[in-house]
């Protein structure tokens, strides 16, 4: 049982330096006590966070891989690193954001694994208040999941366990009262060969964690087709490079349409393929696009591979071929009991030039959850990073994607 309330608090003052020569390079670091790290490893992210909120890291029994956690941010996994704090930094940190006022839609801080809720869109969306047209202008996050700090309930070097209460009103009019827990744990060497059925090379680091995630009906009535009924939603952000390609294997001899690609306008041609039961999508945070993989196609992994760095993440969820899925679309026009189960987003310019990231998420969700008062549904989530040889890294690519790392860099050559 995880100890209740153990404290984890990092106090001490970060000072960034630039180089602001004309001709120079400028790159930011990150002083703490008499160590720099520079921008991009885990060090920076680490004593960046550790002076805007109470963190909580995790690590494993080497101390190589750490996870870190922040429950005053909506109970995020920030980032985490395979190699310490000389380490790459896996997850997408919105530096800015923590600076700006408070943004009406959405308080983009980042981060490598966040939990939202669904539906976005269609008749019982829970972004749009009821009546209002869908579009971005009257689009907002539940601050539940948003903006707004969780509780603690316990924690040791591995797990931590975290709550929250609200309500919501989705746009058919029906107030939801929500309780929401979620259980973030680091995962060891043995605990990542088992999951993913494979052996990581020594010559491979690598960082994982899990995340349990459940949804409770906190009030005196059920939620069903007619009141509609919302659903858990995991987010991952990760940091572009210009060759990055998402991978999402699918089943081939299921019916029906493989995906959808026109979240936000279709998709280009040249940025997404299919091929054998897998589909691949650049990543590259050049061009905003979202697809979704109904249950009935989706597996249980995608992932992706960033050439540039020797970086193979590979994300592991529920899946349930036969469960409902909502449409999320903004929409009300669609049946909104038909949705994807999985997503993946590509970051681009918006149409007023401007750009949030860029970074690329890997996404699932949970089936609709149709819940009587105090029952509860539970949604698993997990993300593995391996970093090292890329023969031991295309070992890994093939049992698990199954696809070398060869063919998913040819994918769009």
């Amino acid at each position: 049982m995880m100890k209740q309330f153990k404290s984890l608090l990092f106090v001490f003052p970060v000072m960034v330096i630039c180089s602001c020569g004309q001709n120079a390079k400028k790159e930011q670091t990150v002083t703490a006590d008499t160590v720099q790290y520079a921008k991009g490893t885990f060090g920076y992210d680490l004593d960046f966070l550790k002076k805007r909120s109470r963190i909580i890291v995790l690590k494993s029994s080497d101390g190589k891989a750490q996870v870190i956690v922040s429950y005053k941010y909506q109970a995020k996994v920030f980032t985490s690193t395979a190699n310490g704090n000389q380490g790459r930094s896996f997850g997408w940190v919105n530096y800015k954001a923590f600076e700006a006022k408070p943004d009406e839609h959405m308080s983009a801080y980042g981060g490598e694994d966040r939990l939202w809720l669904g539906p976005e869109g269609g008749k019982f969306s829970l972004f749009f208040k009821p009546g209002t047209k869908m579009e971005f202008a009257n689009w907002h996050t539940p601050f539940a999941v948003d903006n707004e700090s969780w509780n603690l309930i316990s924690q040791n070097d591995n797990e931590v366990a975290m709550n929250k209460t609200t309500e919501m009103v989705n746009y058919a009019n029906t107030v939801l009262a929500i309780k929401l827990e979620r259980n973030v744990k680091i995962l060891q060497s043995a605990d990542i060969n088992k999951m993913l059925g494979t052996t990581v090379g020594d010559k491979v680091s690598s960082v994982a964690f899990s995340t349990s995630n459940t949804i409770i009906n906190n009030g005196n009535k059920a939620w069903d087709k007619t009141t509609g009924a919302p659903c858990l939603w995991n987010l991952d952000m990760f940091s572009p490079s210009e060759k990055t390609v998402i991978v999402v294997p699918y089943h081939e001899n299921a019916t029906g349409k493989v995906a959808t690609t026109d979240y936000f306008g279709q998709i280009p041609p040249d940025r997404v393929k299919y091929g054998k039961g897998i589909l691949f999508f650049k990543a590259d945070g050049k061009s905003r696009g979202k697809l979704g993989v109904p249950p009935n196609r989706a597996k249980t992994m995608a992932g992706s591979y960033d050439p540039e760095h020797k970086v193979l993440t590979i994300t592991l969820y529920d899946v349930d071929s036969k469960a409902t899925y909502l449409n999320q679309e903004w929409r009300t026009d669609k049946p909104p009991f038909v949705g994807d189960a999985v997503n993946a987003y590509n970051d681009g310019p918006l149409a007023t030039g401007g750009q949030m990231g860029p970074f690329y998420e890997i996404e699932s969700v949970s089936p609709a959850a149709f819940l009587k008062p105090g029952e509860k549904l539970t949604h698993n989530h997990s993300v593995f990073h391996f970093t090292g040889d890329e023969a031991q890294l295309n070992s890994i690519a093939l049992k698990t994607l199954g696809i070398s790392l060869k063919d998913i860099q040819a994918a769009f050559k």
